[in-house]
């Protein structure tokens, strides 16, 4: 992986040789749709969490509110894809106008019928229309990424940014909603997280200007028919992003029951928020490298560490020790992620990128909601910390099909097939 050639190598001739994060945010426009994006994104890092702590409080029971949570995770990997492909077709402003509303409506009645006690099918018919729709907005952001940076060798350093940005949700999003739920009511977080849709949706779908073109009779219609996931490799991503969900929904169940059987539940925020710093700090590290390293064996030396990481958490009995483990855990995910998102450049065309972007996003909400229907069954049924065999479950069997697989992750071939696509390069992250 390259990395001498600026963003605009003809207007700056003088630049630096290696892309940078300042040449990155130097990008025309660029803040134009990156603020929206981020306060779009803040709620999609709210929304399992609230559903637990709010489930939880009114039945009184994790798995129950697991398996809430599950059914949002598992609707929201079912429809992603598909809100992908339509955006890819239609344009981004089609897709999030009416997604937002619907998202902002089926959260209020969730929380509407967990405050009324409804039974849990009740709540499983309001959980599938929230996960649904909710915004992809972190694929349109990379998207847009693509359409300014037009083959650029920030490639990487995009990459690294989202998940960055992504991360920083994951330190805020948690800490708010755990406070809001534990110090207002435990409505507070479901209900914010349904405001703060509604309004940064709309406010991103307004970006007009930046949003990829759609040309219905060009090669971009055409590519669009194709689904991403015919790509082997792209199946082979899937599968490992599923492991990284499993961490994040392990996690959560696992640190919310920890901390409240420790009698300090506010802690709880505190610790994702220690994870979710890990995970950033690492995001910045890896953006600011310029790699030598050929991705495909990035990806199985990072997953590798992340599994090893992982499978040491149900070990830690004190606050302390988990912190520490949790930022080590952390700190081994972003290099995955970034690292996955970033050979989606390579593999698929163009066209079908947004579409194969919301594939792995997906692929992360439905390993979280596996997670953390399993993880909230072994709290209730067996000791508190049990939780945490889910993530070193999810990691080891992902490594294990990555490394088996690991050769269908190489480009097909760097001639006219992938050249077709550089004119459109776009970058990407977490979550």
């Amino acid at each position: 992986m390259e990395s001498t050639v600026t963003t605009e190598p003809s207007r700056n001739p003088a630049a630096p040789s290696r892309p940078g994060y300042g040449q990155l945010l130097r990008t025309r426009g660029a803040w134009t749709f990156l603020l929206p994006g981020f306060a779009a994104r803040q709620p999609f890092a709210m929304l399992t969490i609230s559903i637990v702590l709010l489930v939880q409080h009114t039945t009184g029971s994790y798995g129950a509110a697991g398996a809430a949570a599950a059914a949002t995770g598992v609707s929201m990997a079912l429809f992603a894809p598909y809100s992908g492909r339509l955006a890819d077709r239609y344009g981004q402003r089609a897709v999030l106008i009416p997604g937002v509303l619907v998202h902002t409506l089926a959260g209020l009645t969730l929380t509407a019928l967990a405050l009324a006690h409804a039974p849990l099918w009740a709540l499983f018919l309001a959980a599938v229309p929230t996960g649904a729709s909710v915004p992809q907005v972190g694929p349109m952001v990379r998207a847009r990424w693509g359409v300014k940076l037009q083959g650029s060798p920030l490639m990487t350093t995009a990459a690294a940014f989202e998940s960055v940005t992504d991360e920083l949700t994951f330190v805020v999003g948690p800490l708010l909603a755990t406070a809001l739920c534990t110090a207002v009511t435990p409505s507070a977080g479901l209900v914010t997280e349904a405001a703060l849709t509604l309004v940064g949706g709309l406010l991103f779908a307004a970006q007009k200007s930046t949003q990829p073109a759609v040309d219905a009779n060009g090669e971009h219609a055409r590519v669009g028919h194709a689904s991403a996931l015919r790509v082997p490799g792209v199946r082979v991503l899937i599968v490992t992003f599923l492991g990284i969900g499993s961490v994040f929904g392990g996690m959560q169940v696992s640190l919310a029951a920890f901390t409240e059987s420790i009698g300090e539940p506010g802690l709880n925020g505190v610790l994702y928020g220690v994870f979710a710093a890990g995970n950033m700090l690492s995001g910045v590290a890896c953006g600011a490298i310029a790699w030598k390293v050929a991705p495909q064996r990035r990806l199985v030396i990072g997953y590798a560490a992340l599994a090893l990481s992982a499978s040491a958490l149900w070990t830690a009995h004190s606050v302390l020790l988990l912190a520490a483990l949790g930022l080590l855990v952390g700190m081994c995910i972003a290099p995955s992620l970034i690292t996955g998102y970033t050979l989606v450049d390579s593999l698929v065309p163009a066209g079908a990128r947004t579409e194969a972007f919301t594939w792995l996003t997906g692929a992360v909400a439905l390993g979280q909601a596996a997670a953390v229907t399993v993880a909230g069954q072994l709290e209730d049924r067996l000791w508190d910390g049990a939780g945490f065999l889910v993530p070193m479950a999810g990691t080891v069997l992902a490594l294990v099909t990555l490394v088996a697989l690991r050769s269908l992750l190489a480009a097909p071939h760097r001639n006219r097939t992938v050249a077709r696509g550089v004119g459109h390069r776009v970058p990407v992250t977490v979550d």
